[in-house]
């Protein structure tokens, strides 16, 4: 470092070993939080039930007795909220921002929780929108959690690359549909994810099949399934297929997700479990 150097970096042409060191992207959390596990949901494209699978797992987890939290980063497009049923605007206690607690006691924090009204459209550029996730994760009184499930916005743009980067991972769960393009779509997923050198624990393939409730036959509304193909091209494990079922859609859109029988996801809230990791 040269004996004039002042500190500034900015436009400034030098070499010194302070503008060889990498920068620090992680995102901390505050000193009154505790997080355990951290469960990324992704997808490769929009439209193939993300919000829905982030919504039944930590259903599934809290009725084992975890103490569970979902961090909404899909900002632009938030629907975790109205799943449950959430209303009104986070609180503070004058420090952090306070997640509001579902009807069975799990903590959420989404956007809509910050709009005036929850249909106002976020119309933010992607620094904006990185940022606002990192805040989620630093500025919230996370309640001594066990396992928080982050739901991410499709694709591979700057909130995704900021949650890889700044949130302490402990793994994703991919989620497909049963479609052609099924490879592709997961393969964006999976290789970002190996790209930056995060675990990936499984797919859960939704929209799978139908039950027929006259003759109790499954019918396979989009197509036959590609997902254990996928699975298996990727060296994954299947961990669950979820069916077209009306009182699902029915129960989202009514805000009752936690009513919902959701003993699907079994696999997958087992593998959880079995997951190490002390709580940050």
């Amino acid at each position: 470092m040269s004996d004039q150097c002042d500190h500034n970096c900015e436009g400034c042409a030098q070499t010194c070993e302070d503008r060889k060191k990498e920068p620090d992207l992680l995102a901390y959390l505050n000193m009154e939080s505790r997080v355990g596990k951290v469960i990324g949901v992704v997808s490769g494209k929009g439209g193939v039930g993300k919000s829905l699978v982030t919504s039944l797992l930590a259903v599934s987890t809290n009725r084992q007795g975890l103490r569970t939290a979902i961090l909404d980063a899909d900002i632009t497009g938030p629907s975790i909220p109205r799943a449950f049923g959430t209303k009104g605007r986070a609180q503070s206690d004058g420090i952090h921002m306070l997640p509001i607690l579902s009807r069975s006691g799990i903590q959420i924090v989404s956007v809509n929780m910050l709009l005036q009204n929850d249909s106002d459209p976020v119309v933010w550029r992607g620094p904006l929108l990185a940022n606002m996730v990192k805040q989620f994760w630093s500025d919230v009184l996370w309640d001594d959690v066990d396992v928080m499930f982050i739901d991410m916005p499709p694709g591979t743009g700057d909130v995704p690359l900021t949650v890889f980067q700044s949130l302490p991972l402990d793994g994703i769960i991919v989620v497909t549909s049963p479609q052609e393009l099924v490879s592709m779509i997961v393969g964006k997923a999976v290789k970002m994810a190996r790209m930056m050198d995060i675990p990936i624990l499984g797919l859960i393939e939704n929209y799978s099949y139908f039950v027929c409730p006259d003759n109790g036959k499954q019918y396979s509304l989009f197509g036959e399934s590609r997902a254990s193909a996928a699975a298996q091209e990727y060296g994954l494990p299947l961990l669950c297929r979820l069916p077209v079922d009306p009182a699902i859609a029915k129960a989202c859109d009514g805000g009752k997700i936690e009513d919902l029988d959701s003993g699907w996801l079994a696999p997958a809230v087992d593998m959880i479990r079995s997951l190490g990791g002390t709580k940050r």
